[in-house]
């Protein structure tokens, strides 16, 4: 029996391996037809496309291993200052894909990248794993994600490929690896793909948001909604995009921070997770005063944020995971860039 355990965990490590590896085949397959056909659609020269997609394949393959609890487990495993110089130099491979063969490759721009992301990947290395530590951590995360001084460093060779959501990416996947894999958070739920349940509790909570959502913009008037100019076969096809663009990127991020992190803090300081509900859901809306409309402050927006947190929230508190609630976030943001913009 001392043979055979051995022999079958090798078996199922080289399987895993195995199915990781065609994963990532796969994954680079599709990226490639899709960047061919992003490419078109936009108008982007083929040789620009060409010469960037190792970037966008290289840091989709890095976004995407945050999602597998294996890569994640691995990682945890290291000693914690060589996790730290893995997602550090993790951080500035992307850029260095993007910018050498655009001839945009700029030293400060790197070193702005790899210092701004080793600051996060060394946080907990150096740091306490204590509340202060983390509150500060989040703090340090928001400010660099909302002073946009790391998508400034990508610069784009043409203005219809923004080189710039490598830096949104690379950002997300670096935080959430130093929270997930160095500090250790859990019971986030984490992942990219809702299952059955997930999927029905965040349709459930975002039904349920609907009318709340009506009410809270009559009285904010917030504007009314309106039919899109375009045909239903383009706006089912940018609906699509859009669901799973905001799912695995804006929600993954922002439910993660919101409900995975704040919501479950405030509930264990405060003692009362209906507090840590209304507290957290009130800061969202508070950040949401800086508005994607270009106005600040937004209290038409803002209100109407918030009350979309208390239904995040619930989703949350509901399933247990924040992969619900990324469904309930991504259903909503949906429905207002189809209906609203």
């Amino acid at each position: 029996m001392d043979a055979v355990v051995p022999a079958g965990g090798r078996r199922y490590r080289v399987t895993m391996n195995a199915a990781m590896g065609w994963g990532v085949a796969i994954f680079w397959v599709a990226g490639a037809l899709a960047a061919y056909v992003y490419a078109q659609v936009r108008g982007i020269p083929t040789d620009i496309a060409v010469l960037l997609l190792p970037a966008f394949l290289v840091e989709g393959t890095l976004f995407l291993s945050l999602g597998s609890e294996r890569v994640r487990a691995r990682l945890a495993r290291l000693p914690r200052w060589m996790a730290g110089l893995l997602l550090t130099v993790s951080a500035a491979v992307p850029y260095a894909l993007a910018a050498a063969p655009s001839h945009s490759f700029n030293w400060r721009a790197i070193g702005v990248i790899a210092g701004l992301a080793a600051v996060a990947s060394f946080w907990f290395v150096i740091l306490p794993h204590r509340a202060p530590a983390d509150l500060l951590f989040l703090g340090y995360v928001g400010a660099i994600a909302f002073s946009r001084v790391l998508q400034a460093q990508y610069v784009s060779p043409h203005e219809r490929l923004p080189l710039s959501i490598l830096g949104q990416l690379m950002w997300i996947r670096t935080a959430a690896f130093a929270l997930l894999s160095v500090r250790g958070i859990q019971g986030v739920g984490f992942g990219f793909w809702p299952d059955a349940r997930h999927w029905r509790i965040g349709i459930v909570h975002y039904v349920a948001f609907l009318p709340a959502a009506v009410l809270v913009a009559w009285a904010v008037r917030f504007g009314a909604p309106h039919l899109p100019d375009s045909s239903w076969e383009r706006i089912s096809v940018l609906a699509f995009g859009t669901f799973f663009g905001i799912l695995w990127v804006t929600a993954l991020g922002e439910e993660f921070l919101f409900r995975g992190l704040l919501q479950q803090w405030f509930g264990n300081w405060l003692h009362s997770q209906w507090a840590a509900l209304v507290l957290t859901s009130l800061l969202f809306g508070a950040i949401h005063l800086w508005t994607p409309r270009n106005r600040f402050p937004d209290w038409q927006f803002a209100p109407l944020v918030a009350t979309a947190g208390l239904f995040y929230g619930l989703a949350f508190r509901r399933a247990n995971s924040i992969r619900a609630s990324m469904v309930t976030h991504a259903l909503t943001v949906t429905t207002w860039r189809v209906f609203f913009s």
